[in-house]
């Protein structure tokens, strides 16, 4: 969690001393004790024991030379060509060598795109959702854009092995599941379009059955991995109803079989606020090849739901990748604190700059949490866990909307942390920034998401009963809870539940945003307690107890804004969560007490 006293740099001497380092030249996943303690939680012991030197080394890259390569990418963007030095309308995306060498380390070493489908790093079996999240959230910490392409391979292949057939996986899963950075196939998602963005029934663009296949005609708006070798798109079929009913879902390879290009125009590349290194564009289909995920013809077809499978592998990739922004930024944040000197002492010693830093600690550690025990739902329900599906459904829409959020308030506090450097951008800050914004927009915004949690997860599915059978089992069962926090923990829960439930079945969408927050708040408070308990309980680090009593303070209880309150718990756990030490389990509950 905290940087170690150690890695800090020494006291300033020299003029340009007073210039506060930031995380460059660290390995992120060794100051990393967060992720190192939860990964004693959430992993079997001799596949902990066989990832981390992979994980080492990832942390060693992230802090060096994916940093160098992701600010290069950043301010290099990709170029379209539209035609080949000889003339030929090709359509090609030119990109910085930096870009290419992010995606030798993500695409080629350590295999991200086929980590859960095929045996990678020499582990004997596909690796869990979780070990998937974990490389992504040290990778993350340095570059954001490229993880969208990384996902979308991802899965793009999981659609094609669930509804692709037999000669449409043959056709593309060996290039998805590569790992030759050369010859492999990227995936890629096309879906908004100018009729609309979350609402999808206005989707006009149209798949025609002409000479024994599927051709695509119209215009997509918004690509996302413009140069991908297989996009995944939703298509109204010729004669098929209006609506969601009407859409179907293909496949669309950016080659045919003989290797020409297929029929559709990248229009122009996107000018976009952040990920810029990785490229979205507008396309033209001019009647370009594709391939059913299914049987389609005039009836009615059910793309839309094949493709929420995407939309919500996509969804959790977003709050992982707003887990690791947050990291990265509350390392810059606690660097400059710890090195800073202003009005005579560092200053982390100012009260309100620990105050500060707290909000930005608190809801990174939930998102980690909350993406850690998503990545162990996930791997349960694909299993053919029932309960485990009904808990990433209304968890996983929970995670995209409110760590979307917390990311942005945190990039810019990091940002206000390090002061005016922070808005230059020499420093990282600015990327951070302007990456942060991304998430409350892409795969939903954050009104999408939290209706998504109480008129369907809620209202419809009841999959909010689940989530409060399952949160008073983990306190209940957890050993080492103080008997007097265990209840206020259990009446939390039971009162956040009960607000889901009053929202959703009401259906009054204005406090839908109210209701999410009341979910995932209460969703990692738990994990918090849970974990800082069972850790403590082995004689390790319980600070996440503290943690869990913060977001119970904080963002689950009321506040009056014109009274002081009584700050005895905040000051006692800010000045332990500030430490360099590990928290006692002894420690931890006599704390919570205050």
């Amino acid at each position: 969690m905290n940087i170690p006293v150690a890695d800090m740099p020494l006291e300033p001497s020299g003029l340009a001393d007073w210039v506060a380092p930031d995380c460059h030249g660290l390995n992120f996943f060794q100051i990393d004790r967060s992720l190192q303690d939860l990964m004693t939680l959430y992993l079997p012991d001799d596949l902990r024991e066989h990832l981390l030197p992979h994980l080492e080394r990832l942390g060693e890259l992230a802090g060096n030379e994916i940093d160098d390569w992701a600010r290069q990418a950043d301010k290099r963007d990709p170029i379209l060509h539209h035609r080949t030095p000889r003339g030929e309308l090709e359509d090609w995306i030119e990109f910085h060598p930096a870009y290419r060498s992010m995606e030798d380390v993500a695409l080629g070493e350590f295999g991200f795109a086929r980590m859960v489908h095929t045996p990678v790093l020499g582990w004997h079996a596909p690796m869990s959702h979780t070990v998937k999240y974990i490389f992504q959230y040290l990778f993350g910490q340095s570059e954001f854009g490229q993880l969208c392409p990384i996902s979308a391979t991802e899965t793009t292949a999981t659609l094609i092995s669930m509804y692709g057939s037999k000669d449409v996986k043959s056709r593309f899963l060996p290039g998805l599941l590569s790992q030759d950075t050369r010859t492999m196939l990227k995936g890629a998602q096309f879906m908004t379009e100018r009729a609309g963005g979350s609402d999808v029934s206005n989707i006009e663009l149209q798949a025609r059955w002409e000479n024994g296949e599927w051709r695509l005609y119209g215009e997509k708006w918004f690509c996302s991995c413009a140069d991908g070798d297989v996009a995944l798109l939703l298509a109204r079929p010729e004669g098929a109803p209006g609506g969601n009913q009407g859409l179907g879902l293909f496949a669309m390879p950016r080659r045919r079989d003989d290797g020409s290009r297929n029929d559709y125009r990248i229009v122009r590349l996107k000018d976009k606020l952040g990920s810029r290194s990785m490229a979205s564009g507008e396309i033209v289909f001019e009647g370009a090849t594709a391939y059913a995920l299914g049987d389609y013809g005039a009836q009615a077809n059910d793309g839309l739901k094949k493709m929420m499978t995407q939309v919500s592998l996509s969804r959790l990739s977003h709050g992982v990748r707003a887990a690791a922004m947050m990291r990265r930024c509350l390392n810059e944040a606690l660097t400059v604190a710890r090195y800073r000197r202003a009005f005579g002492e560092t200053i982390i010693q100012k009260p309100l700059l620990r105050r500060q830093l707290m909000k930005l600690m608190v809801p990174t550690e939930q998102a980690l949490s909350m993406s850690l025990h998503l990545g162990t739902l996930i791997t349960r329900a694909e299993a053919g866990d029932e309960s485990a599906e009904r808990l990433a459904r209304i968890l996983t829409p929970a995670l995209k909307y409110r760590t979307a959020r917390d990311n942005v308030r945190v990039a810019t506090g990091a940002m206000e942390i390090r002061g005016g450097n922070g808005y230059i951008e020499d420093w990282v800050n600015a990327k951070l920034v302007r990456d942060s914004h991304l998430g409350v927009l892409w795969e939903g915004t954050s009104n999408i998401n939290s209706l998504d949690i109480t008129t369907r997860a809620v209202a419809k599915i009841g999959a909010h009963k689940d989530l409060e059978e399952d949160l008073l089992e983990q306190i209940d069962s957890t050993d080492g809870l103080p008997g007097q926090y265990r209840g206020q923990l259990a009446n939390t829960v039971r009162a956040a539940i009960a607000l889901a439930d009053e929202v959703g079945t009401s259906g009054n969408q204005t406090l839908a945003r109210k209701a999410s927050s009341a979910i995932y708040n209460a969703a990692t408070m738990t994990l918090l307690a849970r974990e800082g308990a069972t850790l403590g309980a082995r004689g390790g680090d319980a600070r996440r107890l503290l943690l869990s009593r913060m977001v119970l303070e904080h963002r689950m209880s009321p506040q009056d804004p014109l009274t002081i309150g009584d700050s005895a718990f905040d000051v006692a756990a800010t000045d332990l969560l500030l430490s360099d030490q590990p928290v006692s389990l002894d420690a931890a509950a006599e704390t919570l007490t205050r």
